[in-house]
């Protein structure tokens, strides 16, 4: 298996950068449309365990909008042939000492690069 393609590398950078412009944005019809459209699809966040892109999309438009800012410190993108990736950041909000993590594994389908499960925690710093 050939691992970060380079064509392929850039096309998931670019998709996931789509992504993370919509969800500081609050852009719901993009986040809906890059999660996959299936029961199968999975995001586990601070305090949600969602199954499914309709308890995705349920969850996403009863969200404020507000304290979505945030600085992405570290960005990790692999690919794995040419259909599958994974894209892992640690993010830290705007106003908030609190440090995130957030993993996603994106699949290529015939309308393009997907979401099939997500995860999203927060931890508190390390105190030396």
């Amino acid at each position: 298996m050939d691992i970060d393609i380079p064509e392929v590398k850039a096309e998931v950078e670019a998709v996931f950068a789509r992504y993370e412009t919509a969800l500081v944005t609050n852009d719901v019809p993009v986040l809906d449309a890059l999660f996959w459209e299936s029961p199968s699809t999975v995001r586990f966040g601070g305090g949600e365990n969602l199954f499914g892109a309709a308890e995705i999309a349920a969850f996403r438009a009863a969200r404020s909008p507000a304290g979505l800012a945030r600085e992405v410190l570290r960005t990790s993108i692999t690919t794995y042939g040419r259909d599958f990736a994974t894209a892992s950041i640690t993010f830290q909000r705007v106003g908030s000492s609190k440090i995130g993590r957030q993993q996603q594994s994106w699949v290529r389908f015939p309308e393009g690069w997907r979401v099939v499960a997500a995860h999203v925690s927060l931890i508190d710093p390390l105190v030396s």
